[in-house]
């Protein structure tokens, strides 16, 4: 071990990333996004935490690996960035009060 502690990021349902290996946090919305994810379930580098449900974010890491998130991009950011969620939303992405 190098003695190096590990900072692990929530990315949805209890799933953790590790948060020096996250390049970067997009949403799906776009074409060439779909394609990389595409491109990463067919080489097997595809990683789905969404359980599920309707994926909300990309997150890409420096070991090529692509991680599917049913968590909001903003949401994952603040997680990253240690701030607190400003949208009152709970650990799982959902709205407080919604079930």
């Amino acid at each position: 071990m190098t003695g190096r502690i590990k900072v692990l990021v929530n990315v949805g349902f209890g799933n953790m990333a590790n948060k020096d290996r996250i390049i970067a946090v997009v949403s799906l919305e776009t074409s060439p996004i779909k394609r990389l994810v595409q491109d990463a379930k067919d080489g097997g580098r595809a990683i789905d935490v969404t359980c599920g449900r309707r994926t909300r974010s990309v997150i890409f890491t420096d070991s090529d690996h692509v991680i599917l998130s049913a968590i909001q991009c903003e949401t994952i950011a603040n997680r990253i960035s240690g701030e607190k969620s400003e949208q009152g939303e709970n650990s799982e992405g959902e709205k407080n009060g919604e079930s």
